[in-house]
Protein backbone atom coordinates (compact mmCIF):
# COMPACT_ATOMS: atom_id res chain seq x y z
CA UNK A 1 0.00 0.00 0.00
CA UNK A 2 1.49 3.05 -0.69
CA UNK A 3 1.45 6.05 2.10
CA UNK A 4 3.48 8.68 0.87
CA UNK A 5 3.26 11.62 -1.38
CA UNK A 6 5.47 14.60 -2.78
CA UNK A 7 3.17 16.62 -1.44
CA UNK A 8 2.52 18.28 2.20
CA UNK A 9 6.22 17.42 2.91
CA UNK A 10 6.51 21.05 4.86
CA UNK A 11 7.78 21.81 8.73
CA UNK A 12 4.62 24.42 9.60
CA UNK A 13 1.72 21.23 10.61
CA UNK A 14 4.30 18.77 12.03
CA UNK A 15 5.59 21.44 14.31
CA UNK A 16 2.04 22.48 15.20
CA UNK A 17 1.98 18.60 15.96
CA UNK A 18 4.97 18.95 18.11
CA UNK A 19 4.03 22.07 19.62
CA UNK A 20 0.89 20.85 20.93
CA UNK A 21 2.29 17.79 22.09
CA UNK A 22 4.58 20.07 24.43
CA UNK A 23 1.48 22.30 25.42
CA UNK A 24 -0.41 18.44 26.72
CA UNK A 25 2.40 17.29 28.20
CA UNK A 26 3.63 20.55 29.92
CA UNK A 27 -0.26 21.25 30.88
CA UNK A 28 -0.83 18.19 32.40
CA UNK A 29 2.54 18.50 34.65
CA UNK A 30 1.63 21.75 35.76
CA UNK A 31 -2.43 21.11 36.31
CA UNK A 32 -1.63 17.63 38.24
CA UNK A 33 -0.91 19.87 41.24
CA UNK A 34 3.00 18.43 40.80
CA UNK A 35 4.33 21.73 42.06
CA UNK A 36 2.17 22.96 44.36
CA UNK A 37 -1.95 23.49 43.93
CA UNK A 38 -5.04 21.23 44.09
CA UNK A 39 -4.65 17.83 42.53
CA UNK A 40 -6.44 17.12 39.76
CA UNK A 41 -8.52 14.57 41.58
CA UNK A 42 -9.16 16.87 44.61
CA UNK A 43 -10.11 19.56 41.58
CA UNK A 44 -13.62 20.79 40.65
CA UNK A 45 -14.83 19.86 44.81
CA UNK A 46 -13.43 16.49 44.86
CA UNK A 47 -16.14 14.82 41.92
CA UNK A 48 -13.37 13.59 40.27
CA UNK A 49 -11.95 11.27 43.51
CA UNK A 50 -11.37 7.61 43.44
CA UNK A 51 -14.04 7.83 46.19
CA UNK A 52 -16.55 10.00 44.55
CA UNK A 53 -19.12 8.13 42.66
CA UNK A 54 -18.94 4.26 42.09
CA UNK A 55 -17.79 4.48 38.60
CA UNK A 56 -14.70 6.15 39.99
CA UNK A 57 -10.90 4.22 39.22
CA UNK A 58 -9.01 3.79 42.06
CA UNK A 59 -5.52 6.02 42.03
CA UNK A 60 -3.22 3.63 40.53
CA UNK A 61 -5.57 3.90 37.11
CA UNK A 62 -3.88 6.93 36.26
CA UNK A 63 -0.68 5.38 36.30
CA UNK A 64 -1.37 5.04 32.25
CA UNK A 65 -1.15 8.53 31.28
CA UNK A 66 2.59 8.23 32.05
CA UNK A 67 2.43 6.16 29.21
CA UNK A 68 0.13 7.60 27.07
CA UNK A 69 2.11 10.83 27.55
CA UNK A 70 5.54 9.14 27.07
CA UNK A 71 3.84 7.72 23.68
CA UNK A 72 2.48 11.32 22.40
CA UNK A 73 5.95 12.60 23.10
CA UNK A 74 7.55 10.10 20.95
CA UNK A 75 5.12 10.76 18.41
CA UNK A 76 5.32 14.42 18.52
CA UNK A 77 8.87 14.31 17.70
CA UNK A 78 8.68 11.06 15.41
CA UNK A 79 6.20 12.54 13.29
CA UNK A 80 8.26 15.45 12.56
CA UNK A 81 11.16 13.58 10.80
CA UNK A 82 11.53 13.51 6.94
CA UNK A 83 10.34 9.97 6.35
CA UNK A 84 7.05 10.95 8.51
CA UNK A 85 6.60 14.29 7.18
CA UNK A 86 5.70 12.61 3.26
CA UNK A 87 3.50 10.09 5.21
CA UNK A 88 -0.20 10.09 3.26
CA UNK A 89 -0.96 8.49 6.84
CA UNK A 90 0.30 11.01 9.08
CA UNK A 91 -0.44 13.98 6.82
CA UNK A 92 -4.13 12.89 7.52
CA UNK A 93 -3.63 12.21 11.09
CA UNK A 94 -1.89 15.21 12.14
CA UNK A 95 -5.16 17.70 12.54
CA UNK A 96 -6.88 14.71 14.72
CA UNK A 97 -3.75 14.63 16.51
CA UNK A 98 -3.49 18.62 17.42
CA UNK A 99 -7.05 18.36 17.97
CA UNK A 100 -6.91 15.39 20.83
CA UNK A 101 -3.56 16.66 22.47
CA UNK A 102 -5.10 20.09 22.94
CA UNK A 103 -8.31 18.97 24.26
CA UNK A 104 -6.63 17.01 26.45
CA UNK A 105 -4.70 20.29 27.79
CA UNK A 106 -8.01 22.17 28.20
CA UNK A 107 -9.85 19.34 29.77
CA UNK A 108 -7.11 19.51 32.85
CA UNK A 109 -6.84 23.04 32.93
CA UNK A 110 -11.31 23.38 32.84
CA UNK A 111 -11.49 20.95 35.93
CA UNK A 112 -8.54 23.30 37.75
CA UNK A 113 -11.51 25.81 37.12
CA UNK A 114 -13.88 24.02 38.91
CA UNK A 115 -15.98 23.58 36.03
CA UNK A 116 -17.10 20.52 35.72
CA UNK A 117 -20.41 20.53 33.67
CA UNK A 118 -17.78 21.95 30.63
CA UNK A 119 -15.39 19.18 31.12
CA UNK A 120 -18.48 17.12 30.12
CA UNK A 121 -18.53 18.88 26.98
CA UNK A 122 -14.41 18.88 26.68
CA UNK A 123 -14.17 14.92 26.74
CA UNK A 124 -17.03 14.02 25.14
CA UNK A 125 -15.56 16.08 22.45
CA UNK A 126 -11.88 14.65 22.87
CA UNK A 127 -13.45 11.19 22.95
CA UNK A 128 -15.25 11.85 19.38
CA UNK A 129 -12.24 13.34 17.45
CA UNK A 130 -10.24 9.97 19.46
CA UNK A 131 -12.74 8.05 17.52
CA UNK A 132 -12.33 9.71 14.30
CA UNK A 133 -8.75 8.71 14.49
CA UNK A 134 -8.83 5.16 15.74
CA UNK A 135 -11.62 5.33 12.37
CA UNK A 136 -8.62 6.51 10.36
CA UNK A 137 -5.56 4.33 11.47
CA UNK A 138 -8.34 1.37 10.42
CA UNK A 139 -8.08 2.64 6.87
CA UNK A 140 -4.52 2.17 6.30
CA UNK A 141 -1.51 -0.47 7.39
CA UNK A 142 1.30 0.69 9.60
CA UNK A 143 4.11 1.74 7.79
CA UNK A 144 6.55 -0.79 9.76
CA UNK A 145 6.63 -1.86 13.40
CA UNK A 146 7.60 1.56 14.50
CA UNK A 147 4.57 3.26 13.19
CA UNK A 148 2.36 0.53 14.72
CA UNK A 149 3.68 1.14 18.19
CA UNK A 150 4.76 4.87 18.08
CA UNK A 151 0.72 5.83 16.42
CA UNK A 152 -1.49 3.15 16.49
CA UNK A 153 -0.41 1.90 20.26
CA UNK A 154 -0.19 5.61 21.26
CA UNK A 155 -3.23 6.41 20.78
CA UNK A 156 -4.97 3.40 20.32
CA UNK A 157 -4.30 3.35 24.80
CA UNK A 158 -5.46 7.00 24.48
CA UNK A 159 -8.48 5.76 22.74
CA UNK A 160 -9.08 3.09 24.75
CA UNK A 161 -8.65 4.79 28.47
CA UNK A 162 -10.53 7.72 27.37
CA UNK A 163 -13.55 5.65 26.62
CA UNK A 164 -13.97 4.53 30.39
CA UNK A 165 -12.83 8.43 31.35
CA UNK A 166 -16.02 9.89 29.88
CA UNK A 167 -17.60 7.17 31.84
CA UNK A 168 -16.35 8.16 35.38
CA UNK A 169 -16.58 12.01 34.64
CA UNK A 170 -20.20 11.37 33.06
CA UNK A 171 -20.45 9.92 36.54
CA UNK A 172 -19.01 12.56 38.13
CA UNK A 173 -21.10 15.42 36.66
CA UNK A 174 -24.32 13.31 37.75
CA UNK A 175 -23.12 12.99 41.13
CA UNK A 176 -22.27 16.62 41.47
CA UNK A 177 -26.00 17.56 40.44
CA UNK A 178 -27.51 14.72 43.27
CA UNK A 179 -28.26 12.15 40.67
CA UNK A 180 -28.58 8.93 42.92
CA UNK A 181 -28.87 6.55 40.26
CA UNK A 182 -32.95 6.27 40.30
CA UNK A 183 -32.49 4.70 43.69
CA UNK A 184 -30.39 1.84 42.19
CA UNK A 185 -27.10 2.96 41.98
CA UNK A 186 -25.43 -0.61 41.81
CA UNK A 187 -27.48 -1.78 38.90
CA UNK A 188 -27.52 1.63 37.04
CA UNK A 189 -23.41 1.49 37.69
CA UNK A 190 -23.71 -2.23 36.25
CA UNK A 191 -25.74 -1.20 32.96
CA UNK A 192 -23.29 1.48 32.86
CA UNK A 193 -20.23 -0.72 33.10
CA UNK A 194 -21.81 -3.60 30.69
CA UNK A 195 -22.58 -0.82 27.86
CA UNK A 196 -18.64 0.03 28.08
CA UNK A 197 -17.49 -3.17 27.77
CA UNK A 198 -20.04 -3.75 24.75
CA UNK A 199 -18.09 -0.64 23.31
CA UNK A 200 -14.89 -2.37 24.03
CA UNK A 201 -15.65 -5.00 21.84
CA UNK A 202 -17.54 -3.37 19.05
CA UNK A 203 -14.29 -1.29 18.80
CA UNK A 204 -11.81 -4.39 19.20
CA UNK A 205 -14.44 -5.97 15.96
CA UNK A 206 -14.33 -3.37 13.78
CA UNK A 207 -10.52 -2.38 14.56
CA UNK A 208 -9.60 -5.55 13.08
CA UNK A 209 -7.80 -7.13 16.49
CA UNK A 210 -5.82 -3.92 17.62
CA UNK A 211 -5.29 -4.64 21.07
CA UNK A 212 -4.66 -0.89 22.71
CA UNK A 213 -7.87 0.20 23.12
CA UNK A 214 -8.84 -3.08 25.04
CA UNK A 215 -5.63 -3.26 27.05
CA UNK A 216 -6.39 0.58 28.33
CA UNK A 217 -10.20 -0.48 29.03
CA UNK A 218 -10.28 -3.30 30.51
CA UNK A 219 -7.40 -1.70 32.92
CA UNK A 220 -9.51 1.08 33.48
CA UNK A 221 -12.54 -1.07 34.08
CA UNK A 222 -10.48 -3.13 36.47
CA UNK A 223 -9.42 0.10 38.26
CA UNK A 224 -13.29 0.11 39.09
CA UNK A 225 -13.37 -2.69 40.28
CA UNK A 226 -10.23 -2.70 42.82
CA UNK A 227 -11.85 0.84 43.58
CA UNK A 228 -15.35 -0.74 44.97
CA UNK A 229 -13.19 -3.46 46.89
CA UNK A 230 -11.07 -0.70 48.56
CA UNK A 231 -11.59 2.45 49.81
CA UNK A 232 -14.42 5.01 50.95
CA UNK A 233 -17.33 3.93 48.49
CA UNK A 234 -17.37 -0.03 48.82
CA UNK A 235 -19.52 -1.92 46.24
CA UNK A 236 -19.14 -5.55 46.37
CA UNK A 237 -22.03 -5.49 43.30
CA UNK A 238 -20.10 -2.69 41.11
CA UNK A 239 -17.05 -4.79 41.66
CA UNK A 240 -17.64 -7.74 40.58
CA UNK A 241 -19.55 -6.03 37.23
CA UNK A 242 -16.58 -4.29 36.63
CA UNK A 243 -14.34 -6.80 36.96
CA UNK A 244 -16.10 -9.07 34.40
CA UNK A 245 -16.36 -6.57 32.00
CA UNK A 246 -12.69 -5.96 32.19
CA UNK A 247 -12.08 -9.71 31.87
CA UNK A 248 -14.86 -9.58 28.87
CA UNK A 249 -12.90 -6.56 26.73
CA UNK A 250 -9.84 -8.15 27.60
CA UNK A 251 -10.58 -11.84 25.91
CA UNK A 252 -12.39 -10.18 23.18
CA UNK A 253 -9.77 -8.08 22.32
CA UNK A 254 -6.73 -10.64 22.30
CA UNK A 255 -8.89 -13.26 20.74
CA UNK A 256 -10.02 -11.18 17.66
CA UNK A 257 -6.10 -10.14 17.81
CA UNK A 258 -5.20 -13.70 17.18
CA UNK A 259 -8.13 -14.49 14.65
CA UNK A 260 -6.63 -11.53 12.70
CA UNK A 261 -3.16 -13.21 12.64
CA UNK A 262 -4.38 -16.33 11.20
CA UNK A 263 -6.42 -14.23 7.97
CA UNK A 264 -3.23 -12.32 7.35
Amino acid sequence: METTTRSGTGLAIPVLVLASGMIAIIGAFLGSGVLGGTPIQLAAGGWLNEDSTPLAPAKGAFRIWSLIYLGLLVYSVWQVLPAQRRSARQQVLRPWAVAAMLLNAAWIWVVQAGWLGLSQAVIVVLLAVLARIFVLLGRSRPDGPADAIITDGTFGLYFGWVTIATVANTSAVLGAAGFDGFGMPVALASAVLAAAALIGVATAWFGGGRLAPALALSWGLAWISVGRLDGGLVSTGVAVAAGICAAVVLIAGIVLRLCRGRRT
